[in-house]
């Protein structure tokens, strides 16, 4: 795969430094929803800091769409690790969705977001294309992250290479996410103020993603350990549930 290098003096984050945070963000997110009392002021900021990984996990699904070998073995690999994740995902998260008894994981997400850009490859037919593609985000209304990560992966395939304008669908992104989370606060009865300001700072680390992926990485890869980081960015997901899920449970 070819590096997609960038220039500039604020890009000093390579794509598995990005993605090792992103681990790291996501941990916390996922702590304080198995270990920490919801309202606690660390329970918020771990599941804010948390809001970070998605929106970097949809950057890298793009380009890595881009420029895999093999699109099959990329669709494949995704699907694979959906199905082993969801017994942790359920388990250590126990999510749900409404008139549904579970949430999907955040792989399941991917795979309906990657068949997303497979379908803007491969259906020549406009009208075809904008069904599937519109069908296959609302499939991801039973995923973690629901629609939002589908149709920023979206917006971002249709804008590839134009930075103002991806970063411009981040914080559209982040705007709606705002919305919807000051809506749910408001939902469990706290008042105006409250709730606009967990919107705000929930939609937080969405736009410090956009900033990271668009202005401080480089388009390279670590020089060393390659396959170490491929297969552990992947593994790292079901394995730290699962891990969650015991620890919980002892």
């Amino acid at each position: 795969m070819e590096e997609t290098a960038q220039t500039g003096r604020m890009q000093v984050l390579n794509r598995d430094m990005i993605k090792y945070i992103a681990m790291v963000t996501m941990l916390l997110n996922h702590i304080a929803h198995v270990f920490l009392a919801r309202g606690t002021v660390i329970y918020e900021v771990f599941e804010d800091v948390g809001y970070f990984t998605a929106p970097v996990m949809c950057y890298f699904l793009v380009e890595g769409y881009a420029y895999t070998r093999s699109k099959v073995r990329y669709g494949l690999r995704l699907l694979l690790f959906t199905l082993l994740s969801q017994i942790p995902f359920y388990l250590a998260l126990r999510m749900s969705v409404e008139g549904l008894p579970f949430t999907c994981n955040m792989f399941y997400t991917l795979f309906c977001s990657f068949l997303i850009l497979a379908a803007r490859e491969k259906i020549k037919n406009p009208m075809w294309r904008s069904a599937v593609c519109v069908g296959l985000v609302f499939a991801t209304i039973i995923g973690d992250w629901q629609i939002f990560a589908a149709l920023l992966v979206y917006l971002l395939a249709e804008n590839w290479g134009d930075r103002k304008k991806m970063m411009m669908n981040y914080s559209a992104i982040a705007l709606v996410y705002c919305l919807f989370i000051t809506r749910n606060y408001m939902w469990e009865e706290y008042g105006m103020p409250a709730s606009l300001l967990h919107g705000l700072l929930g939609c937080l680390g969405i736009v410090a993603a956009g900033i990271t992926v668009l202005f401080l990485y480089n388009g390279k890869r670590a020089k060393h350990g390659r396959q170490f980081s491929k297969w552990f960015f992947y593994l790292f997901y079901p394995a730290h549930l699962l891990i969650l899920y015991l620890v919980s449970a002892v």
